[in-house]
C-alpha cells in the first residue's frame, strides 16, 4: 500500500476544489439531457429481444398499426460496408427514430415485409418494413409500393396520411 503526502496551502487547495466544480457544473450544464436521437431510441418500444413474428408484430403495434399476422416477404441482406450519397435520406429517416446504421455497416440483417391493415388515410396496400440484426430492430420505415407512394418513419402519421 502507497501513501501519498503533499503540504499545499489551503488557498490553492480551495482554489482547485473551485474550479474542480466548476467544471463539472459546465458539463453537466451542456448535456442536460439525451440527444433526440437518444430519446427516439429510448422511446423505440422493444428494441431488444425481437426474436419470433409474433415479436415482430406486437413491435409494430406498439406504434398503432394493425398488421397481417404473417409477412408478406423476409429477405436476408448485407448493410453495406460504405454509404453513397442515395442511402443518405434513408440513414437521416432512421437516425431520425433512433436507428444508427452505419454501427451494422458490413453486417447481414433480415428485412420482414408486413402489409398495414389500418393506415390512416385508408389506402391499401401500405407496407411497413423492419430490419434486424439478429435479435435487435435496427431501422424500419413505413411505405407505398405505389408509383406515388410515400415513405415515412415507423411512428403513426398525425395529419391522416
Amino acid at each position: 500500500m502507497f501513501i501519498f503526502t503533499a503540504k499545499v496551502p489551503r488557498r490553492k487547495l480551495a482554489l482547485g476544489v473551485t474550479l474542480a466544480a466548476l467544471a463539472c457544473c459546465c458539463l453537466f450544464a451542456l448535456d442536460l439531457g439525451p440527444s433526440p436521437a437518444q430519446a427516439a431510441a429510448a422511446s423505440a418500444p422493444g428494441v431488444k429481444g425481437v426474436r419470433t413474428n409474433r415479436d415482430r408484430v406486437d413491435f409494430l403495434r406498439s406504434f398503432g398499426w394493425e398488421v397481417a399476422e404473417e409477412p408478406l416477404a423476409t429477405q436476408e441482406m448485407v448493410i453495406p460496408q460504405e454509404f453513397d450519397d442515395s442511402y443518405a435520406q434513408y440513414i437521416d429517416l432512421q437516425r431520425q427514430q433512433g436507428f444508427d446504421l452505419e454501427r451494422y455497416a458490413g453486417k447481414r440483417a433480415k428485412r420482414y415485409s408486413y402489409e398495414i391493415l389500418n393506415y390512416p388515410s385508408g389506402e391499401t396496400g401500405v407496407q411497413a418494413n423492419l430490419l434486424l440484426y439478429k435479435t435487435t430492430v435496427i431501422g424500419g420505415e413505413v411505405l407505398s409500393p405505389r408509383l406515388d407512394g410515400f415513405l415515412h418513419g415507423l411512428s403513426m402519421p398525425e395529419d391522416g396520411g
